[in-house]
């Protein structure tokens, strides 16, 4: 299992650095340029033209170890691989048509934000269902490190699953607004899926495969997306990645993790969502300086420094890896190991 699970990182790790260094330049012969928020920080104009729709890059590395080193779990009848590999593609392919008419509008708006919904809740809701047919799932909350599983109402935890997933989808791509952020703190995300597949035993081979496959295939494309980035994610791969988080939560049958090791992701939402409502009841007054919050640190939010995109990669990056460990501790012994 060890070796398979290696295997991936380097499969996903090769095809992503592959597919990154002919993809770049094909992104920038097309002129497929990210336009730039004009209510966003002034020196974030410089980026405009910056190519997108880079997450094609860790999607092909992704794909590339779940079928080069996934074939023998699928052989085998294991499908957890290919089942969270095809959720995400879904969002992916939700956020590649997004991003298709940015491109074609050149500029900052794709599709509304109610078909986006629509079509995240559709694809959640196929996910969850073929999740509980294959018995990936059932509705039994576990609670990670008290340890223990709540039985919920079929119904119930299904309205949960489906919410909980849209939520994360857009959490993650509400992350991915500096060079390199989003990509930074999600490979901690998927090493920590990686090692409990590992430590959960074989029956968890294919789902870890998926993970270390995807880990591998960020980590390469950190070298396209890393300050000063040479390509962006764009939705295609923020939502891709969004699906991927969520599906392995679920996939792993351990959605409240999500709370932990995406503690990012938690708080860029919250602090959206805190902005909203803030600046609704105070009529106009804002509670950070701009949201989500890497976008308070850069602007100087209550320190009055200036954080630079490096500093905050970091800092984040670092939290991320911190919580992966944390978590890891909360979900270890689920199975008496």
């Amino acid at each position: 299992m060890t070796i398979k699970l290696c295997a991936a990182f380097i499969i996903g790790f090769a095809a992503a650095l592959i597919t990154g260094l002919v993809f770049v330049p094909f992104l920038r012969r097309v002129k497929a340029g990210q336009s730039i928020r004009e209510d966003g920080p002034s020196w974030h104009k410089t980026k405009a033209g910056t190519p997108t729709m880079g997450g094609v890059i860790f999607i092909v590395g992704c794909a590339a170890a779940c079928v080069g080193v996934g074939y023998s779990a699928f052989a085998d009848g294991d499908f957890g691989h290919l089942f969270v590999l095809a959720f995400a593609l879904a969002f992916g392919a939700i956020g590649f048509v997004d991003d298709y008419y940015k491109l074609k509008k050149k500029q900052n708006l794709g599709l509304t934000a109610g078909k986006k919904f629509i079509l995240q809740v559709a694809a959640a809701t196929v996910f969850v269902f073929a999740l509980r047919q294959f018995g990936f799932i059932s509705p039994a909350l576990y609670i990670p490190f008290a340890n223990i599983t709540v039985q919920l109402p079929e119904a119930l935890y299904f309205i949960f699953a489906v919410f909980a997933i849209v939520a994360t989808v857009n959490a993650v791509n509400l992350t991915d607004g500096l060079d390199g952020l989003a990509t930074g703190t999600t490979i901690p995300v998927f090493i920590f899926f990686s090692v409990v597949a590992f430590t959960w035993g074989e029956s968890f081979m294919a789902r870890g495969i998926f993970s270390s496959g995807l880990a591998g295939a960020l980590l390469a494309f950190l070298s396209f997306n890393f300050y000063p980035a040479k390509v962006f994610m764009g939705d295609t791969g923020s939502l891709f990645l969004g699906g991927a988080v969520a599906g392995m939560a679920f996939a792993m049958d351990m959605p409240l993790i999500i709370v932990t090791v995406g503690i990012i992701y938690i708080a860029e939402v919250l602090s959206d969502v805190i902005q909203v409502l803030y600046f609704k009841i105070t009529h106009g007054k804002r509670f950070f300086k701009m949201a989500p919050f890497h976008h308070h640190l850069e602007m100087g939010g209550w320190s009055g420094k200036k954080r630079t995109e490096k500093q905050i990669f970091t800092m984040f990056t670092a939290i991320s890896i911190l919580m992966a460990v944390i978590s890891y501790f909360g979900v270890f012994n689920r199975y008496g190991i």
